[in-house]
């Protein structure tokens, strides 16, 4: 199981992250979000910032249903982010290393192609 902890640290450890002052968490690369805490919104009540739950950038919607539709108790979505590269990942559900690849396949789509080779030297260290 991973937690909000977990994601910090994964994503910290990528190259050139910066994390965004925010209730839960928030981590970009180039100024581009790839993992950040579920704002919920609910009709009628203050937005609630989830820290079980992190939303992830992934590659297009084909990811994304794919991994909706595959992994249903792990991945969801709402309506307001139909049509967005975009899903949220309960996080108990989820093993640390299964969280690190989602992170970092986040961040690898996120950074641009100047930035990604210092992926494969962080790694290499």
């Amino acid at each position: 199981m991973a937690d909000a902890d977990d994601v910090r640290r994964l994503a910290l450890a990528l190259p050139h992250v910066a994390e965004i002052d925010s209730d839960g968490f928030d981590f970009r690369v180039a100024d581009k979000g790839f993992v950040w805490s579920y704002p919920e919104r609910t009709p009628g009540k203050p937005r609630l910032i989830r820290i079980d739950i992190a939303v992830l950038f992934v590659g297009d919607e084909a990811e994304k249903q794919a991994l909706l539709l595959g992994e249903p108790d792990v991945f969801f979505t709402t309506s307001g982010y139909d049509g967005f590269p975009l899903v949220m990942v309960r996080l108990a559900e989820v093993t640390v290393d299964r969280l690190r690849e989602l992170v970092t396949d986040a961040w690898r789509m996120r950074a641009p192609d100047t930035l990604a080779g210092d992926l494969d030297e962080v790694a290499e260290a």
